[in-house]
């Protein structure tokens, strides 16, 4: 009995990490005004969901700043046009935007920062973009996410 309990729980701890994977994602910017990755399912099954960002540049924030923001496909583009009036110490984002779903702070080359957010927040069908607020980065620094099963 002992022997079984303890592979169940080797066996329990050995796939932990595969389940925290699921309910996570890690996006890289670069220097070229990209992301690494053009698309995030998110399953249903989660609770919360995280990304980590890692601006793997070299440029500091207030050249080559980055950060995450997710919204609907609709408000993508009013969300980063309207947050270039409120400057780079407010990372490009109007506060309390009732949009904006989760955001990271802008970040420079070699920081990161990490979101967690609510996956009842959002709804099977919707559209759903994530982008960078940085002035003129929404253009080529964006991406779909969707909630998948």
């Amino acid at each position: 009995m002992i022997r079984k309990f303890a592979v169940a729980s080797v066996l329990a701890l050995a796939s932990a990490p595969l389940l925290a994977a699921e309910c996570a994602v890690d996006v890289q910017g670069t220097d070229q005004m990209s992301f690494d990755t053009k698309e995030i399912k998110v399953s249903k099954s989660c609770k919360t969901f995280t990304v980590n960002l890692k601006h793997v540049g070299k440029l500091p924030r207030n050249v080559m700043g980055h950060n995450w923001v997710l919204s609907k496909t609709a408000d993508a583009t009013s969300i980063a046009s309207e947050g270039i009036t409120v400057g780079l110490d407010k990372d490009y984002l109007k506060a309390d935007d009732p949009r904006i779903i989760a955001h990271t702070k802008m970040i420079g080359g070699g920081e990161s920062d990490s979101v967690t957010f609510d996956v009842a927040k959002l709804a099977a069908g919707e559209g759903y973009e994530f982008f960078c607020s940085f002035p003129g980065h929404v253009s080529m620094m964006k991406g779909t996410l969707a909630l998948v099963d």
